[in-house]
């Protein structure tokens, strides 16, 4: 018998003896052998469709012969990305909301130990001021402790240490000249006066900020600042005037501390811009505190003399066990507060920091004058509450930004 030419479809052509192709319909096997060795086996597409076969094939294809595109494949995988995507959509929004929610918790920790580490401070340090009147030793052992404090967090790793520059220990040294003073006359007007009275004179570090930026930075207040300044001052002078404790001595400490504190903050403006751009604000506040530990030694030994000994304590008549644990919660209360709030200032902008700052004055005052019976007058209340609205007011004036002018 004569071999025969058997077409499957225009797509696809076999030339086979018929008896081997009978053969071979039952033997997937030597079919799968005969098609890989026969040279007259070929797949050729016709169709302008791109590659469609024929009915013949794809019967093929469903005996596991060759292979052929499922037409709906493509509908099933793109509606496969689709549910995809939306999942891993909804799954970003579940993890957005659980980060903002964390992170708005944490933010709001952060203030209210901020908040707890100043009351602390300042009631234990008046504690201490008031039967040990020596500033400036009070001031040197809060800085060495908080130096100590920062050593041990650069050893067990709890913060990156810094590599720090010569250049730029030289451009930290004003800073924490000033970040010394600040911290050493506001220890001198709290062993002079109240503790409300000093945080009240204290609300004027807005007037001291805007006049020095405009002295030393060019910076200009808008009639709006300069307007809540008015408040400012008016109510500190109206506080001071009927303050039951009020003495020269502890009101010109504060307004000094005033202006060593915004000094430092125009400084920092000024010098450090280029040098310590690598710098974070807890980095730069650990260093400015080793540097005020070193510089408060040969000071206090000058001003003061060794006066935190046990035998002077005891030969002056005070509890040495009360004296040390209370020096000790304060000085830890000073250094944990001051961490605190460079970490608040990391995590929200200036003017938010500077209304939990005025809000932390109230509860520094107002807690002060509960736990020391502190005599206040109607007069004395009104002026306390005048300038702390005042401060208030400027940072909320500080986030106004001018409309630039079009032509």
């Amino acid at each position: 018998m004569q071999g025969a030419t058997i077409a499957f479809s225009p797509s696809l052509s076999l030339s086979a003896d018929s008896r081997n192709f009978a053969a071979a319909r039952f033997n997937s096997t030597s079919l799968h052998s005969r098609f890989s060795n026969d040279s007259s086996l070929s797949f050729s597409s016709t169709s302008s469709s791109g590659g469609k076969l024929s009915p013949i094939g794809c019967s093929l294809k469903q005996r596991g012969w060759i292979s052929c595109p499922d037409p709906g494949n493509s509908e099933v995988e793109s509606g496969g990305g689709v549910v995809r995507a939306i999942a891993e959509s909804a799954g970003e929004a579940e993890s957005s909301i659980s980060k903002g929610f964390s992170d708005t918790l944490v933010l709001g920790m952060l203030f209210g130990f901020w908040n707890i580490f100043n009351i602390y401070f300042n009631i234990y340090n008046k504690q201490v001021l008031k039967v040990f009147p020596y500033p400036v030793t009070v001031s040197l052992g809060q800085f060495a402790l908080g130096t100590v404090i920062v050593i041990l967090m650069w050893t067990l790793n709890i913060y990156k240490r810094p590599k720090i520059s010569g250049a730029q220990l030289v451009a930290i040294l004003p800073l924490a000249v000033v970040h010394t003073l600040g911290n050493l006359f506001t220890n001198m007007s709290l062993g002079k006066v109240s503790v409300s009275f000093t945080h009240t004179i204290k609300a004027m570090e807005p007037f001291f900020s805007v006049l020095l930026s405009a002295m030393f930075l060019g910076e200009y207040p808008t009639l709006w600042v300069v307007s809540s300044l008015l408040p400012v001052v008016g109510g500190v002078a109206l506080a001071s005037m009927t303050e039951a404790s009020f003495n020269w001595s502890g009101f010109w400490s504060a307004m000094a501390s005033n202006l060593t504190n915004q000094s430092r903050n125009v400084l920092s403006k000024k010098f450090m811009v280029k040098k310590e751009e690598s710098l974070d604000n807890i980095t730069l506040f650990s260093i400015m505190t080793i540097m005020s530990f070193i510089l408060m030694i040969p000071t206090t030994l000058v001003m003061e003399g060794v006066k935190f000994t046990p035998s002077y304590l005891q030969a002056a008549g005070l509890n040495v066990n009360q004296i040390f644990i209370r020096s000790l919660v304060a000085a830890l209360c000073f250094h944990a507060y001051q961490q605190v709030s460079y970490m608040i200032l990391q995590r929200v902008s200036p003017v938010t920091h500077s209304v939990g700052n005025c809000v932390k004055r109230v509860v520094v005052i107002v807690s002060s004058v509960v736990f020391f019976r502190t005599p206040v007058s109607l007069i004395n209340a009104i002026g306390t509450g005048i300038a702390l609205a005042g401060v208030f007011l400027y940072s909320r004036v500080k986030s106004i930004k001018l409309k630039p002018k079009t032509a």
